[in-house]
C-alpha cells in the first residue's frame, strides 16, 4: 500500500499552492469584505490550467486524475475558500455533469470552454421545498412535439450569475420519483431563464450564490443532459464524486485554521510565556492535527477509489462528512486559540469559522451522509 502522491501530483499541488499563497491569500480578506467576484482570480486560474485538471484532453482538459484535482482544492481553500467553492461547483457539479453524460455536440459546445476556464456551468438541483429530497423537484418539464417547456425555480445556486449555462434538474413525470428526473442543459440568456440577486451569507462572500428561475423556458430535444428520467441517479453520481471535493475544500480551510493558530500560539505571550506551551492551547492544536491529518487521508484514499474505477460511494460521504465536521471544529478552536482577536474581522479565523460551515449543509448534510453511511454498511 503507497500512501505517498506520484511525482506528477506533488507538482500540481506545489504549483497550485504557490499560486494560492502568493496571488490569492493576499486578496481573500477584500473578496469576503466587498461580496465581489473574484474574475480576475479565476482568470489567472484558467491561464495556469487548473479548469482543465479534472476533464478529458479531448475537450480542453489535462486529463488529470481525481487526486490532484482534489489537492488543487484544498491548496485553494487554504487561500479562500470562496475561490475554492466556485471553482469545485463548476468542475464537480456542473462542468462534471456534462462530462459524465454530455452528448458529444453539448460537450463540444460547453465542455471544452468550460474545460479552459472560458465560461461557467451551475448546477440546478436544489429548490425552495426540495433540498435533500432531490427525487421530488417542484421544477417541471413538460414535452412537446419539437422538445420541452420548463417552469420551476432553483435556490441557492453556486456561480448562477456568472454561468454560461445550468444543468437543471426536473420532474417530466408528475410527482417526480426514481424515473421521473430528468437533467435539462439550458443556457443563459434563454427566454424565460433568468437569474435573481444574489443571497446575503453567513460566509463564502466572494463566491456567486443566486436562485435560478425559469418561466416558460423552450428547449429542444436535445436539451436532455443523459437520459430522459435518469436525472436523480445521474445527480446521485454526481454528488459522490462531488463530496471528495468538499472534503478537500473542508481540509484546506481547516488547515488554515491550524497554521495560524499555531503561529499565534508560538507569539502570544501570556503568564511570562507563549500560550503554545501550556497544555489547554497544545492539546487544542493537537486535536486539530489529528482530525485534520485523518480528513486529509480520508478523502485521499476516497479519490484513489474513484481513479481505480472501484466503488467510492461510502468513502466519499465519510470523508465529506468527517472532514467537514473536522474543519468547522478546527476553526471553532482557531477563534477560542485568538481569545478576543479571534473574534475580531481583521484576523483570518473568524473568516474561516463562517467559511466552512457551508461544508456540513453543501452536498450532502451531515444528517443525510449519516443516512447514506448507514445504509451502504446495511444499518
Amino acid at each position: 500500500m503507497d500512501f505517498d502522491l506520484t511525482q506528477d501530483q506533488k507538482a500540481i499541488r506545489d504549483m497550485v499552492r504557490s499560486f494560492a499563497r502568493e496571488e490569492l491569500a493576499p486578496q481573500a480578506a477584500e473578496y469576503d469584505r466587498t461580496a465581489r467576484f473574484h474574475q480576475p482570480l479565476l482568470d489567472r486560474m484558467a491561464e495556469l490550467g487548473l479548469f482543465g485538471i479534472p476533464f478529458p484532453e479531448a475537450y480542453g482538459g489535462s486529463g488529470g486524475d481525481t487526486t490532484s484535482y482534489a489537492l488543487t482544492i484544498e491548496e485553494l481553500a487554504w487561500a479562500d475558500g470562496a475561490v475554492a467553492l466556485t471553482y469545485a461547483a463548476h468542475c464537480s457539479l456542473g462542468a462534471g455533469y456534462l462530462n459524465l453524460f454530455g452528448s458529444p455536440a453539448q460537450k463540444d459546445l460547453w465542455l471544452t470552454p468550460a474545460a479552459q476556464g472560458k465560461t461557467l456551468i451551475a448546477f440546478g438541483l436544489t429548490e425552495p421545498g426540495s433540498g435533500s429530497d432531490a427525487a421530488h423537484p417542484q421544477t417541471r418539464a413538460e414535452r412537446e412535439d419539437d422538445g420541452w417547456v420548463l417552469n420551476g425555480s432553483k435556490a441557492y445556486i453556486t456561480n448562477a450569475q456568472n454561468a454560461g449555462a445550468a444543468v437543471v434538474m426536473a420532474a417530466t413525470r408528475p410527482g417526480g420519483g426514481k424515473g421521473g428526473v430528468t437533467a435539462f442543459l439550458v443556457p443563459a440568456g434563454t427566454p424565460g431563464f433568468s437569474v435573481g440577486p444574489q443571497y446575503e451569507k453567513l460566509g463564502l462572500h466572494g463566491s456567486d450564490t443566486a436562485p435560478l428561475f425559469l418561466d416558460g423556458v423552450r428547449l429542444g430535444l436535445d436539451g436532455i443532459v443523459g437520459e430522459e428520467g435518469r436525472g436523480y441517479e445521474q445527480s446521485l453520481q454526481i454528488l459522490d464524486g462531488g463530496r471528495i471535493g468538499i472534503a478537500a475544500l473542508s481540509v484546506g480551510i481547516g488547515q488554515a485554521a491550524l497554521d495560524r493558530s499555531l503561529a499565534y500560539a508560538r507569539e502570544r505571550v501570556a503568564f511570562g510565556k507563549p500560550i503554545g506551551q501550556f497544555e489547554a492551547i497544545r492539546f487544542k492544536l493537537a486535536d486539530m492535527a489529528m482530525e485534520l491529518e485523518l480528513a486529509r487521508t480520508a478523502y485521499l484514499r476516497a479519490a484513489w477509489l474513484k481513479d481505480q474505477k472501484r466503488p467510492y460511494r461510502q468513502e466519499a460521504a465519510m470523508a465529506k462528512l468527517f472532514a467537514s465536521e473536522a474543519a468547522t471544529r478546527a476553526a471553532n478552536q482557531a477563534i477560542q486559540i485568538h481569545g478576543g482577536a479571534g473574534y475580531m474581522r481583521d484576523v483570518p479565523v473568524e473568516r474561516y469559522w463562517r467559511d466552512v460551515r457551508l461544508m456540513e449543509i453543501g452536498e450532502g448534510t451531515s444528517e443525510i451522509l449519516r443516512l447514506v453511511l448507514a445504509r451502504e454498511i446495511g444499518a
